[in-house]
């Protein structure tokens, strides 16, 4: 019986990372609707999206199956998704180009950053900090609210887009210098520790 269940557990063990990679096939379709106006799609298409993001993470914690390709694979799901609809949404005239430049600036900066620290120290991981993960969220809020805009001209809508579009702004620029800082700190350390690319 134990090995029945262990093995009817193994089985569902690769699904938070099926998840994700659903996530990220669900990507053309959605970018696909929004260039076709056809926004109710595009809306319940993204509603799919952030249910298997949330999906996900919690299985990944009842299963205990944290992976490296799941640390990994997750947030580029999450960049990947957010960064290509911002870039539509700006094509559309549906979001401001300062809005999209910053969030790309951002993603850029963090990859850069990313690739000083592991040349300088070796480390790998880089993981979300408080602000970031705060952004991600005025990010997927934005989206919806502007997505949301589109199929109903209720003023309470279009007050929640203009709020999270603002708060992107600010926590974009926020997480992407307190990035900075805290790679600053961790290489600063490695080299007073004498250990540089260890």
């Amino acid at each position: 019986m134990a090995d029945i269940a262990s093995e009817r557990l193994n089985r569902y063990r690769t699904a938070p990372n099926l998840l994700t990679l659903l996530r990220i096939c669900l990507a053309p379709f959605l970018v696909a609707a929004i260039l076709e106006k056809r926004f109710a799609l595009s809306f319940g298409l993204f509603l799919a999206a952030g249910l298997t993001d949330a999906l996900d993470g919690l299985l990944a914690r009842l299963l205990k199956q944290r992976t490296m390709l799941g640390q990994y694979l997750d947030p580029v799901a999450d960049k990947l998704l957010l960064s290509t609809l911002f870039l539509v949404l700006m094509h559309q005239g549906l979001i401001p180009m300062r809005v999209t430049v910053l969030v790309f600036g951002r993603d850029v900066g963090i990859l850069v950053v990313a690739a000083i620290l592991f040349a300088a120290t070796g480390r790998r991981e880089f993981r979300p900090s408080l602000l970031g993960k705060a952004n991600t969220m005025a990010q997927v809020s934005a989206v919806a609210a502007v997505l949301l805009h589109q199929l109903t001209a209720l003023h309470w809508v279009e007050v929640v887009a203009d709020w999270a579009l603002w708060a992107t702004m600010a926590l974009t620029v926020a997480s992407g210098l307190h990035y900075a800082w805290a790679a600053a700190r961790r290489v600063g350390a490695q080299t007073a520790n004498g250990h540089p690319g260890k």
